[in-house]
């Protein structure tokens, strides 16, 4: 039976892929988060409130040895560049703690855990009009998304000694987040599907021309499952991997809106740009990917699918 610690566990991805890895009974699974008001429960499930950078939390957590451990917990960009301090204690300071720890594990052990970290595309910052690669230079403009890259560098640097096998995904935005959700200035991705496919008016803070990189819930998870089993023998030295994408335009997400819930969802929505929201989150080019759908990493396929998924009830 694999131990598997999940941070970050009653969060949107977490707790739909706690969910997944309850399928399995051979896994035993420690979530950590500061709350579980609708985190699954199962019999081979522990929960652990609290803080994942705080000593006595990654005690309780790590009684037993982790083999996996999926480090989802952040605070996100909007937030954390408006609380900097924040933002910098949980997402590059706790996650570093969390990481010495699990690599003191792992040279005890003799066996170095595999560590799935949550990195994001934030980690880029502006880009220009041509195709991203997989080798594009990072330069972030916002807070979270220095601490993130600063958090992949370390990671990078202790798969490098033994002592963890890190494997860093470079998530696009996940949609579609719940319509009550705060702290993404990415929201409008999420709150787009939610409005129209319930036939509510919508206006939307980027124009219809703004392009942005689509992934759905499940294709994430299937994303953070693949990472958690993947051989990282032949991995590159940055241990980290962009994950392939849809890249949609918002009038491309609406055309499949409309093809799935009818014209009327034209009339419902209107546009009313904010130049800072679309600098960041609405100006994406293209991305290849070869070198991930390589690795057996996999995006949506279409926009239809993606809103298949992105709106499909979780259980």
């Amino acid at each position: 039976m694999s131990h598997i610690v999940i941070t970050g566990a009653n969060g949107f991805v977490g707790r739909a892929l706690v969910r997944r890895l309850q399928e399995d009974p051979k896994h035993q699974l420690t979530l950590i988060d500061q709350s579980f008001d609708s985190a699954p429960a199962g019999p081979n499930t522990r929960r652990v409130l609290g803080s994942f950078g705080d000593p006595a939390v990654l005690d309780d957590a790590l009684r037993l040895p982790a083999d996996i451990v999926f480090h989802l917990a952040s605070v996100p960009g909007s937030l954390a560049e408006r609380e900097h301090a924040l933002g910098y204690q949980v997402n590059l300071q706790a996650t570093l703690t969390l990481a010495h720890r699990l690599a003191a594990q792992g040279r005890k052990q003799r066996r170095a855990p595999r560590f799935v970290f949550a990195s994001s595309v934030a980690v880029y910052g502006p880009l220009g009009a041509d195709a991203v690669h997989e080798d594009q230079p990072a330069r972030p403009a916002i807070s979270y998304g220095a601490h993130k890259l600063m958090a992949e560098i370390e990671l990078a640097d202790l798969s490098r000694r033994g002592e963890l096998d890190a494997v860093s995904l470079r998530l696009p935005g996940i949609v579609a987040r719940p319509a009550a959700e705060t702290g993404h200035g990415s929201a409008f991705m999420s709150l787009v599907m939610h409005r129209l496919a319930a036939g509510e008016p919508y206006v939307c803070p980027v124009s219809a021309q703004a392009t942005a990189w689509w992934m759905s819930l499940p294709c994430c998870v299937d994303n953070l499952l693949h990472a958690a089993a993947m051989s990282t023998a032949e991995a590159p030295a940055s241990r980290c991997w962009q994950l392939p994408v849809l890249h949609l335009s918002m009038e491309q997400l609406l055309a499949a809106l409309v093809e799935r819930y009818g014209a009327r969802c034209r009339q419902l929505i209107s546009h009313q740009p904010d130049p800072r929201i679309e600098a960041l989150f609405g100006n994406y080019p293209a991305l290849r990917t070869p070198a991930a759908l390589a690795a057996g990493f996999r995006h949506d396929g279409d926009a239809a699918r993606l809103i298949q998924q992105a709106l499909a009830p979780t259980p």
